[in-house]
């Protein structure tokens, strides 16, 4: 029994366990947890104060600028902070979001200022443009392919609890009282993630390698690390041995290849409207006018992306990343052109009776999620921690941080202002178009990443022609 026992450590020893690195990605999920709440804030209350003359001064048009001022602070922001993850670290850099998000919270919890709400916005944008500098790296350094593949959508499904949250919290609580709950999730977020391991590959690149084989230790939990430090400690010096300057993004060719695909992913998931929704849930269901209250509907809808997002990674493991892009996107491009086939008919062809048809605003949007989940929200996020070498990672993130930061800015200003003129159909004819394109496009733009390690991805880039 004895000898059985010894065997059975020595091999759980060798296999190492994929606990410690799951509980690193839900801790350091804290912080996208965070930022959904405060992106999807203005669901709930853009109506709620803009409705109330009594403590607010606010107009609708006013009004519409609260969720933009979160992504002008990621433009302006993600240049000047693109160098910090490579300087005091991954995880330093995310614990620093807690500082924004925090400061936003208290704003809102004490002032009814219109310009007080209006600067805590944009200290969201500088939230987010720290965590999204770091945190794809993060947890695509810390975790084997195995991990990566089911729970490297950590971020993306914490975003989207957190709009969901905001939803159900919003339609019971003040402004105030939701302010001082939500503070509790970056206070949380630094308390528990203040004792995560920092990643390996950053301890590698400033030479620092007991630190690095101390960090996998505790990522693995197996005491020999020595072959895995040796096989990341090689990939980190021949990445970083390219010169890693602004013109080797374009250059050298699999840092072409990996910007390419890494940009088109995030334009394709911000065109596809997913983040324009977000910021106007409950908006849409509002001007809808469906049966459902706006309120119900915008939890029923955000519930039901927190859970399809959340499991949706084990069937994007199984099909692989590319081809679940591509079926996603084809999916939605439909559902989108059929709720801009309603509203139009509701706005324009009103001898039609639709009495029989007002749930569908709310039904499409669900099958939306359901489509969307598996693809469009999972995989730019997963892919953006793994496309780029190490020598350039914090520039390509940095680019396609503030290009995302350019267009969901675009893209919000879009949605209201197509809404004024052509009503709701108009934005939902758009994203359909958009995403159908992105569709065709995936097949060209979006290499194959599943199962592979950071350095095999890196080998398969520099491969494809």
């Amino acid at each position: 029994m004895a000898v059985e026992d010894k065997v059975s450590d020595e091999k759980c020893n060798e296999e190492g366990k994929d606990w410690p690195q799951i509980v690193a990605v839900l801790s350091g999920c804290l912080s996208p947890l965070s930022s959904g709440l405060l992106i999807a804030w203005t669901s709930p209350f853009l109506l709620k104060i803009t409705k109330d003359k009594e403590n607010y001064d606010v107009t609708e048009d006013q009004g519409s600028y609260f969720a933009l001022l979160s992504t002008v602070g990621i433009c302006l922001l993600s240049p000047f902070v693109l160098s910090i993850p490579d300087t005091i670290g991954r995880k330093n850099t995310l614990l620093l979001t807690a500082i924004p998000h925090m400061a936003t919270w208290v704003i809102k919890a004490l002032s009814r200022n219109l310009y007080a709400i209006y600067f805590a916005r944009f200290c969201v944008g500088f939230g987010d443009a720290l965590q999204f500098s770091s945190l794809p790296m993060y947890l695509g350094e810390i975790t084997t392919p195995r991990v990566r593949g089911v729970w490297g959508n950590g971020m993306i499904c914490s975003l989207f609890l957190g709009q969901f949250l905001i939803n159900v919290i919003g339609a019971y609580f003040t402004v105030q009282e939701t302010a001082l709950l939500c503070l509790t999730v970056p206070v949380v977020f630094l308390m528990t993630f203040s004792f995560m391991p920092e990643s390996p590959y950053f301890y590698i690149m400033k030479k620092r390698d007991e630190e690095a084989k101390e960090a996998l230790r505790r990522l693995r939990r197996v005491k020999d690390v020595e072959h895995e430090f040796d096989q990341l400690k090689s990939a980190v010096y021949r990445q970083m041995s390219e010169s890693g300057t602004w013109t080797d993004l374009l250059k050298i060719r699999s840092n072409r290849r990996a910007l390419i695909a890494a940009v088109f992913l995030r334009m394709a998931q911000l065109y596809s409207g997913l983040f324009a929704f977000a910021a106007f849930t409950q908006y849409i269901f509002e001007k809808s006018g469906g049966k459902v209250n706006s309120e119900i509907s915008a939890m029923i809808y955000m519930g039901f992306a927190f859970v399809l997002f959340s499991s949706a990674a084990y069937f994007s493991n199984k099909l692989g990343r590319r081809n679940s892009f591509i079926i996603s996107t084809s999916l939605a491009s439909v559902l989108l052109t059929l709720e801009g086939v309603y509203f139009y008919i509701d706005r324009y062809q009103p001898e039609i009776d639709l009495e029989m048809f007002t749930w569908f605003p709310l039904v499409g949007m669900i099958i939306f999620v359901i489509v969307c989940s598996f693809g469009v929200v999972i995989i730019p996020t997963l892919m953006l921690g793994e496309l780029f070498s190490v020598s350039v990672k914090a520039k390509g993130v940095c680019v396609v941080t503030t290009l995302f930061g350019l267009m969901t800015l675009f893209t919000n200003v879009l949605f209201y202002n197509i809404n004024l003129y052509t009503g709701l159909c108009g934005p939902f004819f758009l994203f359909g178009v958009c995403t159908a394109v992105s569709a065709i496009l995936s097949y060209y733009l979006v290499p194959e990443t599943k199962g592979k390690t950071l350095e095999d991805i890196q080998l398969t880039l520099k491969q494809l022609n």
